[in-house]
């Protein structure tokens, strides 16, 4: 019974119904998320610069109680227009408990990583493309080997506490409206 609850939790926290966004709020929310980041991250604003296409999830809602899930509703930036409108969700079994939202940029670096995410029909992160995880070492820099991956991931403003920070297994595909 106790299992049954959690998975109604977290099915119902983590609906897309429930956190359908329109294009404007979406377009809102990422343009907030990209003065967070550039603000906090001048070494990533600087990679982003150079990036082919910029995915913003400015709000990515993860709950879990033993089996868990994330849902969150972004935009693809290229050229400084929008190309697209993503939704990334998840689901995971294990050590996990408790609510968090946090923010994901995943910088294209190369055309061809980019061609990669427009061709495909559904985008699994760690399978149809490797996904680096940014790190800021001292004064803010980011590691040398993963400024020069495809695909760089940067995820931050964390609201809550939860254990278990990764892209493996998220599935970015796009909204249809």
């Amino acid at each position: 019974m106790r299992l049954l609850l959690s998975l109604s939790l977290v099915a119902a926290l983590l609906s897309p119904s429930a956190w359908a966004a329109s294009k404007q709020e979406i377009d809102a929310y990422v343009q907030e998320a990209l003065a967070e980041f550039y603000k906090h991250s001048p070494a990533g604003e600087k990679l982003s610069r150079g990036a082919k296409g910029i995915l913003v999830f400015p709000r990515v809602y993860k709950a879990g109680i033993g089996i868990g899930g994330e849902y969150g509703e972004g935009k693809l930036i290229v050229g400084g227009a929008t190309k697209g409108y993503y939704s990334v969700s998840a689901a995971s079994v294990g050590f996990q408990f408790g609510a968090q939202r946090k923010s994901q940029i995943l910088l294209f670096m190369t055309s061809e990583a980019l061609n990669n995410f427009l061709n495909s029909d559904g985008w699994d992160a760690g399978v149809d493309g490797s996904v680096a995880i940014a790190t800021l070492g001292a004064g803010g820099e980011i590691d040398s080997k993963t400024a020069t991956q495809p695909v760089i991931a940067f995820i931050f403003s964390n609201k809550g506490l939860m254990y278990n920070l990764t892209l493996e297994g998220s599935k970015i595909t796009q909204i249809v409206r």
